[in-house]
């Protein structure tokens, strides 16, 4: 991969608000893989689970999807 500055060209920054909301919307859709939230949001799956695994570490006891954190459905 051809580098810039130091970072892989076409790798994309998302701001730590956008990875919490899709992780929380991850979290409030019982039924949703993570390839349709992440098709949804416009991300590669692989990104929403790099983002998910540390809630999945922070808390293993803790069921990953609950309705306490979820974002507003418009």
């Amino acid at each position: 991969m051809v580098h810039e500055y130091g970072v892989p060209v076409g790798v994309k920054h998302y701001p730590a608000e956008f990875k919490a909301d899709a992780v929380a919307l991850y979290r409030c859709r019982p039924g949703a893989t993570i390839k349709s939230v992440a098709g949804g949001l416009g991300v590669k799956t692989e990104t929403l689970r790099n983002w998910i695994r540390p809630a999945r570490r922070a808390s293993p006891r803790r069921p990953l999807r609950t309705a306490g954190r979820c974002p507003d459905r418009r």
